[in-house]
């Protein structure tokens, strides 16, 4: 069986990640959350008070170096900013309300393009995130968009959030995603939309196994 690129693109909070990780375990290829890069990037802004400053921020990327550890005990990478472990800031609230701008900026995504490119660039990876099918990797030989109703991503991000005993509110975080969704949708470098070619999975009233079941069958299909 053939070593592949795997490019699964979606929605924000739609479970993106968690299949990625299964399915890259379970085949024994390389993971790669590029939405915990950009996250990285965001916070690296914030801290350094650069968030509405893209003109300092861009002459600080090369300040910015993102890598990724697997943690056995977790049983996932964890991101580290500069050599920090930043897992747990970057999925706080108050970065998630940032990313999306962060994201839209074009120096921004030429980097993090860059550097996602290059550990992609032997095969036997799964990247998600949301342009991979469409500007990352527009050869990859299995793209997956995945999307589900904003309430339904909302409450899977409120209970995500409570499970790591961090504050959340229900409406907040609908607000958010109704938000990201948009600005996503609408910016003008890398828009977030399907691949031509990409298999749409609505995972609404899927369980994990089932959207692991489903997407195990698409890569010993795309793998063959």
């Amino acid at each position: 069986m053939k070593k592949i690129t795997i490019a699964i693109d979606g929605h924000s909070s739609c479970g993106k990640s968690t299949m990625a990780k299964d399915l890259a375990r379970r085949i024994g290829y390389i993971y790669v959350d590029t939405g915990a890069m950009y996250r990285a990037v965001t916070l690296f802004a914030m801290r350094e008070g650069l968030l509405n400053d893209a003109e300092a921020l861009k002459k600080r990327m090369g300040d910015i170096n993102i890598s990724f550890k697997f943690n056995k005990e977790a049983g996932r990478p964890d991101t580290y900013l500069n050599g920090e472990l930043v897992e747990k800031e970057i999925r706080s609230m108050e970065v998630s309300s940032h990313v999306s701008p962060i994201a839209t900026l074009a120096f921004v995504r030429t980097e993090m393009v860059r550097q996602q490119q290059q550990m992609g660039k032997d095969g036997g990876v799964v990247m998600d995130g949301r342009d991979i099918g469409t500007v990352v990797f527009p050869n990859a030989e299995l793209k997956i968009f995945v999307t589900a109703s904003a309430e339904v991503r909302a409450q899977r991000r409120y209970d995500e959030l409570k499970a790591k005993g961090m504050e959340a509110d229900y409406d907040d975080i609908l607000k958010n995603v109704q938000e990201r969704d948009y600005i996503d949708s609408h910016r003008e470098v890398a828009p977030l939309k399907p691949a031509d070619d990409a298999l749409m999975l609505d995972n609404s009233n899927m369980t994990i196994a089932e959207q692991n079941e489903w997407l195990m069958a698409r890569f010993k299909e795309a793998a063959e």
